[in-house]
């Protein structure tokens, strides 16, 4: 295979130019990109990670740290990652995939070979070993999700606080005094940060408007319709009028069958709100308002951190809350009299 710098002699430039025209990184002539593509196509040269270090300084890879485990909601995990990946090569950047369950180590290993620009961590915990690797490398990581010690650290996420704050308001304000919400497996509250600051901002919340509220978990560690249809049941029974729902897509269906099982109608005699869902709420059996989690918005963030922290490694550290928008569908409503 051919190398950059037998390119830049076939093409009379020198490596960096091969390097500019090649990645778009710089404004190069109309005449002398023509002739560093053909010499290029004509030695059958392609860039890869090495070559584009010693030219341009970068590898154009960011790492994206995604631990699988068993209990992994994977509709969830990889709607971020393909939204990282499309971040990240709409900004010329490839993205290496790391998947070790043990998520550190997939950290450690790219840490220690120069072989990525930045690191993306996604599926945080609230108590994150990655957190003290990001501390002590001088790769720049980007948090998507906050852990419970997050000092010093970049971090991008939804305001989840904010979105559970806002179904509650938007809840009370409608003349509800009951609201029952449903979350996701229990597993979910002490592996993941962000379910634990949904069910704590909304039950505060409700605390404070001086409304009624109780909480349930979906399963042990996934979606038990029973579970979830007994809980549901049981709320509307003890005269909650309305549901807020954190929890997977089949969560959802399970409340709404149960709902119409009872004769009931959504958006008449029981509102409902989809609160940080990652799939579209309007496409349910029943439409339910939604304060969306949309992967793209924090990926995107994330991605444009990272390159400002390539390019100024000195300022703060940022901590990044995307603030929640609601989406009405008309599945809220007053109660009843």
């Amino acid at each position: 295979m051919a190398r950059i710098d037998e390119v830049a002699a076939a093409a009379r430039v020198s490596i960096s130019t091969v390097s500019y025209a090649l990645s778009g990184k710089r404004s190069i002539s109309a005449e002398t990109r023509r002739r560093v593509e053909e010499a290029a196509r004509e030695l059958g040269y392609e860039p890869h990670a090495g070559a584009r270090a010693l030219a341009g300084r970068r590898t154009q890879i960011f790492a994206l740290t995604e631990p699988l485990r068993a209990d992994t909601h994977a509709p969830t995990h990889m709607a971020f990652v393909l939204a990282a990946s499309v971040a990240a090569r709409r900004r010329d950047y490839d993205i290496l995939l790391l998947t070790d369950e043990e998520a550190s180590t997939g950290m450690r290993r790219v840490a220690a070979s120069d072989l990525v620009d930045a690191i993306l961590v996604l599926d945080v915990a609230p108590d994150d070993a990655r957190v003290e690797i990001a501390r002590s490398i001088r790769i720049p990581t980007v948090f998507i999700g906050i852990p419970d010690d997050h000092a010093g650290l970049d971090c991008v996420d939804l305001d989840f606080e904010a979105a559970a704050e806002l179904a509650v308001d938007r809840l009370t304000d409608t003349g509800h005094r009951h609201v029952a919400m449903i979350g996701q497996s229990e597993v979910a509250y002490r592996a993941s940060n962000f379910p634990p600051r949904v069910r704590a901002a909304g039950a505060a919340r409700a605390d404070a408007r001086g409304i009624r509220h109780t909480f349930t978990a979906a399963g042990a560690t996934a979606t038990e319709p029973a579970v979830v249809r007994a809980a549901t049941t049981a709320a509307i029974d003890e005269g909650a009028t309305a549901f807020i729902l954190h929890a997977a897509e089949d969560t959802h269906e399970v409340v709404l069958a149960t709902i119409a099982e009872r004769g009931l109608l959504v958006g008449r005699d029981v509102s409902v709100i989809s609160v940080a869902s990652v799939f579209d709420a309007t496409r349910l059996s029943t439409p339910l308002d939604t304060i969306p989690l949309v992967p793209a918005v924090s990926c995107d963030a994330a991605v444009d951190l990272a390159l400002a922290r390539l390019h100024d490694a000195s300022c703060a550290p940022v901590l990044h809350l995307i603030p929640p928008e609601y989406r009405s569908v008309g599945s809220v409503a007053a109660p009843p009299a």
